[in-house]
């Protein structure tokens, strides 16, 4: 499916209807376990790229991360198989992932304040799963996707156009971890806020069109709070 796209950086000030929040990264922490999953899955191919690379591309569903590390001919030989390699490898990772902290605070927050909330995923569905057992996340979200929602992940704008879709379409802002959130939520037309757990520098995250960047989710949660983003003002 085709989502609208935008040249400009979004407005950050709001008023906003929907929060739309990456789960990898941003509200469970993976990004490591992800890298090191890649690195073994890679291996399997007499493929060695560096961990710090893998890093670098975390973010990015697994159809983009693939060529975007290991080329067009790889992907077009092995792809599929690389995926599949790389979710055997990340399964027994899986029970040592924690939600960050804060997570269930701002989704309550968030659900406080009149806003829909939607957990933009392109995770496996199992893993999606998981994750929202982590942080009681059917009770405080309205909807999520995972990986079989859409063709193209993020840096494409699709998983994000759906995911606003899926509750009924509005103004929303989008919460990342990665350079590839901001990229995708810039060409969708949507407002970002990053933190940091991806471990990206303040200055990429702003380039990539993120409009505020913060460290911890708990920072976030005081920003929203002095600041109107939604129908009813978030609590301080």
């Amino acid at each position: 499916m085709d989502h609208p796209t935008a040249d400009s950086t979004a407005d950050s000030t709001g008023p906003f209807d929907i929060a739309v929040l990456d789960v990898d990264g941003t509200l469970v922490d993976t990004n490591y376990q992800h890298a090191l999953a890649w690195y073994r899955a890679f291996r399997r191919f007499d493929v060695t790229l560096p961990v710090w690379r893998l890093h670098r591309a975390i973010g990015m569903g697994g159809d983009q991360l693939v060529p975007s590390v290991a080329g067009e001919d790889f992907e077009a030989d092995h792809g599929d198989a690389a995926r599949a390699a790389w979710g055997e490898e990340f399964a027994p990772l899986l029970d040592e992932v924690r939600p960050f902290e804060g997570v269930r605070e701002l989704l309550t927050d968030l659900r406080g304040a009149g806003l829909r909330i939607v957990l933009a995923s392109s995770g496996k569905p199992d893993h999606v799963e998981a994750y929202l057992d982590l942080f009681d996340g059917r009770d405080l979200a309205d909807a999520w996707t995972t990986s079989e929602d859409v063709e193209r992940t993020k840096p494409e704008p699709d998983l994000l156009g759906t995911a606003v879709e899926r509750v009924g379409g509005g103004t929303a802002f989008v919460v990342g971890d990665s350079v590839w959130d901001f990229e995708a939520a810039k060409r969708a037309g949507f407002a970002g806020y990053a933190i940091r757990t991806g471990g990206f520098a303040p200055d990429e995250l702003t380039d990539a069109g993120a409009q505020e960047v913060f460290d911890s989710i708990p920072e976030l949660r005081r920003f929203l709070a002095e600041n109107q983003v939604a129908p009813q003002r978030i609590r301080s």
